[in-house]
């Protein structure tokens, strides 16, 4: 378990800095995305929370506490059976699901999809999407 938080406010942070913020969030539940405050003298800090890992996660004495000035950003797909395979590629990702491929573009949106019968490989190259199915080779350029 893991909390990834991003500090709303100019200072450096001591060595052990973890160790204190971790007491203070524990027994609570923190999600990706959120801010969450922690007071220290007396004083409100504002976190951003980067990751949360699980999300939601409540924080307890084993929880790993990081810093970061970066911005993570994460997007989750979720689909009505298993998938097989995913493979990113400079315009987006393909996702493999049984024989059907589809495409979705780096903000998540379904671009292309399309049934594949006999669907044995899928690559990517030079912004082009390569299927291999049955005794032909489709290639996709989104």
């Amino acid at each position: 378990m893991k909390v990834v938080l991003k500090p709303l406010f100019e200072a450096e942070l001591p060595a052990g800095f973890e160790d204190i913020v971790r007491e203070k969030l524990r027994g609570r539940e923190l999600k990706t995305g959120e801010t969450v405050e922690v007071e220290l003298l007396g004083k409100p800090l504002p976190f951003k929370v980067l990751l949360a890992e699980p999300s939601p996660l409540k924080v307890d004495k084993a929880t790993k506490i990081e810093f970061s000035a970066g911005e993570v950003e994460e997007f989750t797909l979720e689909f009505e059976r298993e998938v097989n395979d995913a493979v990113p590629f400079a315009k987006g990702l393909v996702v493999v699901l049984g024989s059907e491929v589809r495409i979705y573009n780096w903000s998540g949106q379904k671009v292309y999809s399309r049934e594949f019968e006999n669907l044995k490989k899928v690559r990517v190259a030079e912004g082009k999407v390569v299927v291999v199915h049955g005794r032909e080779v489709t290639v996709v350029e989104p």
